[in-house]
């Protein structure tokens, strides 16, 4: 049986002193309406939120932030956006930013199904997906983060040539993006499944999982999968 998570100490107040890296928090209404993504429209001017016109990068299902803030540390010319539905997940990172002082990531503490009600069409350079749940149960496909109808949405937000690069230590769920990449048009450019075979390629960020699974022996499989 899971346990749910136990609510962070003092969450409400320090939730509050993070505001200003938050850009969108669903409310629990738009959170549940299957409709938000068609009708309802939040859009995030990056510019003003930024303060610049660099390029914008999103990761969905950041977790603890170790990636995107080390992204962001490693490329200052690019502003990245860090989606996690989990509002106590959520806080950890915000927090350290803002410790940190890192002037290129913002937050969206929102559901992916969202991402239409808040992030401009043709705006995005990249989206990472890093270790998404494969959900492997009977039934489940449609809520996997590469599914087609998922891949339809991210079309729309990615400028012409932009990608989506994906890293997964589940071969079946890496094989069922693949078929999902090609079914929604887009261009396979990399389809690499022992990304460590050789060692850590260079650029390559080692999430907290992927250096779990690497340490257990387990090949991570990469694909990059780019808007024609």
């Amino acid at each position: 049986m899971s346990m749910r998570m136990r609510r962070k100490r003092n969450f409400d107040e320090r939730m509050a002193a993070c505001g200003e890296f938050l850009l969108a928090k669903c409310t629990a209404g738009i959170l549940n309406m299957k409709e938000a993504a068609e009708n309802f429209r939040a859009l995030i001017d990056f510019s003003a939120a930024f303060g610049n016109e660099h390029p914008v990068e999103l990761e969905i299902g950041a977790g603890k932030g170790g990636f995107i803030i080390e992204k962001a540390k490693s490329c200052p010319e690019v502003n990245y956006l860090a989606l996690e539905k989990m509002s106590n997940v959520i806080l950890t990172p915000m927090e350290r930013v803002a410790a940190e002082n890192i002037p290129n990531v913002k937050f969206l503490n929102i559901r992916a199904e969202c991402l239409p009600c808040y992030i401009p069409e043709n705006s995005l350079e990249a989206i990472y997906l890093n270790f998404s749940t494969p959900l492997p149960k009977l039934g489940y496909a449609s809520q996997r983060l590469t599914h087609r109808g998922f891949l339809e949405k991210y079309k729309k937000l990615l400028k012409n040539g932009g990608k989506i690069v994906q890293k997964t230590d589940d071969r079946d769920f890496f094989e069922f993006s693949l078929r999902e990449y090609e079914a929604a048009g887009y261009e396979i450019v990399t389809s690499d499944y022992d990304l460590h075979k050789n060692g850590n390629p260079e650029g390559n960020i080692v999430t907290e999982y992927e250096r779990r699974w690497v340490e257990q022996g387990k090949p991570i499989h990469l694909a990059v999968a780019v808007k024609k």
